[in-house]
């Protein structure tokens, strides 16, 4: 089992490579409870019954988006950089991987035909002129 790979800025994660064959059994989550995305995984056997719920209504304040990244086919090469713009890692991302960003700036290159990548952020989007800036 590969390990998740977490790249730091001035001894913050701002960003998590989680690998396809991190999964394990039940219940699993790679974020903390403060982060702005919890992001976790489950694995289950047939029959297995979760109880019903409803998230309860909460007010949380947030300040930034955050992305989840998740190649379904393909390969890319995302590049992590600080919120001032410094190149603090590049990491590879492959087929199944999760990939979460966090207070961080970032760029991808596609790296291989027919790349397939589902991005999960929160909202709501206020439009490009307002929710980012290019550099």
């Amino acid at each position: 089992m590969n390990q998740v790979t977490e790249v730091k800025h001035e001894g913050k994660t701002i960003a998590k490579l989680i690998p396809a064959d991190s999964w394990q059994e039940g219940l699993s989550f790679f974020s903390n409870d403060e982060d702005y995305l919890q992001v976790g995984t489950w694995s289950y056997d047939a029959g297995k019954q979760l109880a019903r719920h409803v998230h309860n209504q909460v007010y949380r304040s947030i300040n930034r988006t955050h992305e989840v990244l998740y190649v379904r086919q393909g390969l890319i090469k995302a590049t992590i950089f600080s919120l001032n713009q410094e190149e603090v890692g590049v990491l590879i991302v492959s087929v199944g991987d999760v990939l979460v960003l966090m207070d961080c700036s970032h760029g991808y290159e596609i790296l291989e035909d027919q790349t397939m990548v589902l991005e999960i952020k929160n909202g709501p989007y206020l439009g490009a002129e307002i929710d980012r800036r290019r550099f």
